[in-house]
């Protein structure tokens, strides 16, 4: 079960669990709050616990926010990349062809032409990122779709700047974030299956959460998975 409450002039997701111990949490991409109480503890206590690390929170969310305003990527020789939850030491290749990508060990190889600015390589890193999340899509599609009994009209894959996906239930549209592919494999389904849950039930209530519990159990360990996991840009030193 969850609920949410006010925090100042900001709003927690609270989760009943059966633990000893309040968590408190603060998540990218969007810095959104999530404490996890124990199943026996008021609301009101929980509010109250929240409202005393009130400090606490907004640090972190400026530290998300400050993430988001670091320098451009260079896309430089031995950067970090993640692909699929592992990481990845970027090689530029320079050759007089048509761009490509390939991974060798732990190696992004990044083929380019002589004399291509960042902004080209980050436009072939990203439409390659794109594609990994089309091959991947329709297999989860045909297997979810069947087991919660619903059906896509059209899904869009592109980089979203606050959400993991979105979903238009009129519409029957699904958007996913390219980011996706950043992330371990787990991260990317859990998604496709929480928006193909918005078809039937577009908002978060115990129907939904309900929902999810009998199609996907393990949603919530999925989802602390995906926002916990850094995506670091450090270059890869030696």
């Amino acid at each position: 079960m969850s609920d949410k409450i006010r925090v100042g002039d900001l709003e927690a997701e609270v989760v009943f669990k059966n633990i000893r111990n309040v968590h408190l949490g603060v998540y990218p991409p969007d810095g959104h709050i999530r404490i996890s109480a124990p199943e026996s503890m008021q609301l009101e206590n929980v509010r109250l616990f929240a409202v005393a690390k009130l400090g606490w929170i907004r640090e972190q969310q400026k530290r998300l926010l400050g993430q988001r305003r670091e320098a451009p990527r260079e896309y430089v020789d031995r950067e970090s990349h993640y692909i699929w939850g592992r990481r990845y030491m970027l090689q530029l290749v320079e050759i007089d062809a048509p761009p490509r990508i390939s991974l060798a060990g732990t190696r992004l190889m990044l083929y380019m032409r002589p004399g291509t600015d960042p902004q080209d390589r980050a436009q072939v890193l990203d439409s390659w990122y794109r594609n990994e999340i089309r091959e991947a899509l329709p297999q989860l599609l045909s297997i979810w779709e069947k087991r919660i009994g619903v059906a896509v009209d059209r899904v869009f894959v592109q980089y979203m700047k606050t959400k993991w996906g979105s979903c238009n239930p009129e519409r029957r549209h699904i958007r996913i974030n390219t980011d996706l592919a950043k992330k371990p494999r787990e991260c990317l389904e859990y998604i496709v299956v929480h928006e193909l849950a918005h078809l039937l039930v577009p908002v978060h209530n115990d129907q939904f959460l309900a929902l999810m519990d009998r199609h996907l159990p393990q949603w919530r360990d999925r989802r602390e998975l995906l926002n916990a996991l850094p995506i670091r840009h450090e270059t890869w030193m030696y």
